[in-house]
């Protein structure tokens, strides 16, 4: 039994026939398959008229070659009896219009005889096929044509290499089976050649298609200022000049080669900075010293040399047009600048260590473990305000911007914080700072930036940042010496930038305030004549640094 094939509707309907429903099989005389023949009754002749039949089907599916379904299109009866010839309802008839059809498309095999109705749907199928082939046939044709205007537009753009492999995979859309793979692989080459048109100028002088390496020698020529022009042409430029192979060369040019010596024999010095001068101490007297124009370098002459102390200057500061100095024969003196008016009386029994001037009041710290407050009027110097027992040794001492308190910085050999407040007026403790100081840990130097916060470093090598609006007991921020170095001084620009100077090889260290690592560090002296940094003086253009045998600059303007 062989049945319409699925499909058959479908192919109806697209040539415009009605296909009707197959007559149902009739039996035999002797039961077998097949109508009844016009008066040849043997069962051998039907026999073998079917098998003629089926080989030609056979026949048919070998030639055609496309599958089960397009082969049994159109069976609609079979002819049986001596000569093969259909019954009563034909095979044409049975068939219905498609066989007519087939006919037509087919007119050699419809005269070889036989299997007409297998023939004829045969014919509707490769009518059907051809015109199927013909719609392929023109979408190739119309996608052939796209991928030529998309070839002679990548020729128009200069298209870099690639452009002849794309050209030859062009050849493979030809070929049935492969447009939606052309398809899909044209869509990648249009994706990278996009992305290399925005890697690199489609336009404009033959040097910027030169290799990367012949550019980047070229580009090696030029300085800061024409690299950050090329950088504004194009995308491509702005991220060919931002390599690190062309600005290596120019950071290490703008960086500071080290501190400039300007002096020498200073013996445990200590600096101020006034206009366009600077003070500096040594041995027992005070030079001041005019700057050059460039400001990294010092007149040979001292402007003045202030004198009174019988032994080493300690420390002085600059106020009101004085300076006060502290010695360590245990005296204070009070210069005026401008003249030569000194002044000088006995304040402790041991060596002054520290001394600060503000708003006419001079408070001092010295090794007999007290400090005490002065008053600067001319007629009043030499009094002595408050005389407060700090039970250490005092290294260092400042006064606050509010005028209200001063802070000493002690040895730290008590069961005390080494970071105590004391209250001007009367000299009564107010505060000590901080409560995890070990043993030993004294405060060298201390400053205040503003009313509510200050600086300390010391033995403890540790820079220590207070702020006593938050908290007295922690400090907000540590920065430690690398090298567990004792710190004898620190300066701050009052921004983001810190300055200390240590005791081993006189190294001078820069720090920014917002991280804990060292920026960058100077060591100043070499292992004969190693030496603390004493003294550091910050400028906006240069640092000063003061060691034992001379004066060092560091220059940010000129490297």
């Amino acid at each position: 039994m062989v049945s319409p094939p699925p499909g058959a509707a479908a192919v109806a309907a697209r040539t415009g026939l009605r296909v009707g429903p197959a007559p149902p099989p009739l039996m035999g005389s002797q039961g077998r398959l097949g109508p009844p023949g016009n008066g040849g009754p043997g069962e051998g002749e039907g026999g073998e008229a079917r098998k003629l039949q089926e080989g030609r089907v056979a026949r048919g599916k070998r030639r055609k070659g496309k599958g089960k379904g397009k082969a049994r299109a159109g069976q609609g009866g079979r002819g049986s009896g001596a000569e093969g010839k259909p019954g009563p309802q034909t095979a044409k008839e049975a068939a219905g219009p498609g066989a007519e059809a087939g006919a037509r498309a087919c007119p050699r095999e419809e005269a070889e005889g036989g299997g007409s109705v297998e023939e004829g749907a045969r014919g509707i199928i490769k009518g059907d096929e051809g015109s199927a082939g013909a719609g392929k046939e023109a979408q190739g044709r119309e996608y052939r044509k796209k991928e030529a205007w998309r070839v002679r537009a990548r020729r128009r753009e200069g298209a870099r290499p690639g452009r002849a492999q794309r050209q030859g995979g062009q050849a493979w859309a030809d070929i049935p089976g492969t447009g939606v793979a052309m398809a899909a692989e044209a869509g990648e080459e249009e994706e990278e050649a996009a992305r290399e048109s925005a890697a690199r100028p489609a336009a404009g002088p033959a040097l910027w298609r030169l290799p990367e390496e012949l550019l980047l020698l070229i580009c090696s020529y030029l300085d800061m200022r024409a690299l950050g022009r090329l950088a504004q042409v194009c995308r491509w430029l702005r991220r060919f000049t931002s390599c690190d192979l062309l600005w290596r060369r120019i950071a290490r040019a703008s960086l500071n080669s080290g501190f400039t010596r300007l002096g020498t024999d200073l013996q445990m010095p200590w600096m101020q900075l006034e206009d366009d001068s600077l003070y500096i101490s040594q041995a027992n007297f005070i030079l001041a010293y005019q700057f050059r124009p460039d400001g990294a370098s010092l007149n040979r002459r001292p402007l003045g040399v202030f004198a009174g102390h019988d032994e080493d200057v300690c420390h002085f500061v600059l106020a009101n047009s004085h300076i006060i100095s502290a010695g360590g024969d245990g005296k204070i003196g009070v210069h005026k600048i401008h003249s030569t008016f000194t002044v000088k009386y006995s304040a402790h029994e041991q060596e002054v260590n520290c001394v600060d001037c503000k708003g006419g009041i001079i408070v001092s710290g010295s090794r007999d473990r007290t400090a005490k407050v002065w008053p600067l009027a001319s007629g009043r110097l030499g009094q002595c305000l408050h005389t407060i027992q700090t039970e250490d040794r005092v290294w260092s001492i400042a006064i606050s911007p509010l005028l209200s308190s001063f802070v000493t910085g002690t040895a730290c050999c008590g069961h005390f914080s080494p970071l105590r407040i004391w209250d001007l007026n009367s000299g009564q403790l107010m505060t000590h700072l901080g409560s995890d100081f070990p043993p030993g840990a004294g405060v060298l130097d201390v400053m205040y930036e503003s009313p509510f916060t200050l600086l300390s470093c010391g033995y403890d090598t540790y820079v220590r940042y207070w702020d006593l609006r938050t908290s007295v007991r922690k400090c907000v921020m540590e920065w430690e010496e690398p090298h567990d170095s004792t710190l004898y001084c620190l300066q701050t620009d009052g921004n983001h930038l810190l300055a200390t100077g240590s005791s081993y090889y006189g190294v001078v260290r820069l720090w920014d305030r917002r991280q804990r690592a060292c920026l960058h560090a100077f060591p100043l002296t070499s292992t004969p004549l190693s030496s603390p940094v004493y003294c550091l003086r910050l400028t906006t253009k240069h640092l000063y640094a003061a060691l034992s045998y001379n004066l060092h600059v560091l220059d940010f303007q000129n490297p």
